[in-house]
């Protein structure tokens, strides 16, 4: 019975250790996005224009290539017919 005891509390000890590992890390993250979102703010608006474009096009890259997977998708269908 005391055995089973010593077990069960070392499994929550450890358990406990590495929950905090992943708050930490967790807690890190949002510290990071937080001074990046700050930064970005800060910048100019020559720079944050050239960022957006960027984000633009990388988004209209991103849709042309669904498209044609999509347009592939229906050649295939359209050939098993």
């Amino acid at each position: 019975m005391v055995n089973f005891f010593k077990k069960a509390f070392r499994d929550m000890k450890e358990s406990a250790k590495a929950q905090h590992e992943v708050d930490k890390a967790n807690f890190e993250a949002a510290k990071a996005e937080a001074k990046a979102t700050w930064e970005e703010a800060k910048m100019s608006p020559a720079a944050r224009q050239a960022k957006m474009q960027e984000e633009r096009e990388a988004q209209i890259a991103e849709a042309k290539a669904r498209t044609a997977a999509a347009q592939e998708r229906i050649d295939a269908a359209k050939n098993r017919k």
